[in-house]
């Protein structure tokens, strides 16, 4: 459960912006919250507090930061050319990594069904068309209604890397629905800020730091 909730988790990221050129660098803070139908699990969520996830944009890279005390403190930094991922987590468990390239995008995409939705939403004053994905993760079936602008670039983690390529675009709400041993949970990530800014190359490096150790079996 806690695993299949930490990459759920890294799936998923009050300014009002009415820019019309496409922006592809930038920091985007998004919340997250997520509730379900256990009420044990539910006092879990709600003593975790809120949660925010900070992403920095540049190009076809991008880094989502977050923090919390399910999971420790994650970095996800992803690099959509070379099709290349790397997840830093420090956590109860010490400092691990995971570097991820999808090499096999078909046999991937296998499993994932995106479809248009007839709904639109209009967030910080972004217009954005809905996406219907269904996927399976660790025997587990999600379905994802995603409200995305093409105004934005597309910004990825190590999970809807292989997304890249059927909605392009940038999600500013994600709303999953899943269930986990007949557990149903709603999980929902809103982009609340939108700050147009120059961003380091630095922060986008795949090498792991110093002191990180690989996470074996993943």
């Amino acid at each position: 459960m806690k695993k299949t909730l930490m990459l759920v988790v890294l799936f998923t990221l009050s300014c009002i912006v009415t820019a019309q050129e496409k922006i592809t660098e930038g920091i985007f803070i998004s919340k997250q919250t997520m509730s379900t139908d256990n009420e044990q699990m539910q006092a879990t969520f709600d003593a975790m507090g809120e949660m925010t996830t900070k992403t920095y944009l540049k190009g076809k890279k991008s880094r989502a930061e977050m923090s919390n005390p399910m999971s420790g403190d994650i970095v996800a930094i992803v690099d959509a050319e070379s099709m290349t991922s790397l997840t830093l987590m420090d956590s109860a468990m010490g400092k691990k990594y995971m570097k991820t390239k999808v090499e096999n995008e078909d046999e991937l995409l296998k499993d994932i069904t995106v479809e248009e939705g007839s709904e639109t939403k209009t967030i910080l004053g972004y217009e954005c068309k809905q996406y219907i994905v269904t996927m399976n993760q660790n025997g587990v079936e999600m379905k994802m209604s995603m409200y995305v602008t093409d105004q934005i670039e597309p910004v990825m983690s190590s999970n809807n890397l292989v997304l890249y390529e059927k909605i392009n675009g940038f999600p500013m709400l994600t709303e999953i629905e899943m269930n986990q041993m007949g557990m149903q949970m709603t999980i929902t990530n809103e982009v609340t800020k939108i700050d147009k800014t120059e961003v380091s190359d630095d922060l986008f490096s795949l090498t792991p730091p110093e002191g990180y150790t690989k996470m074996e079996g993943m």
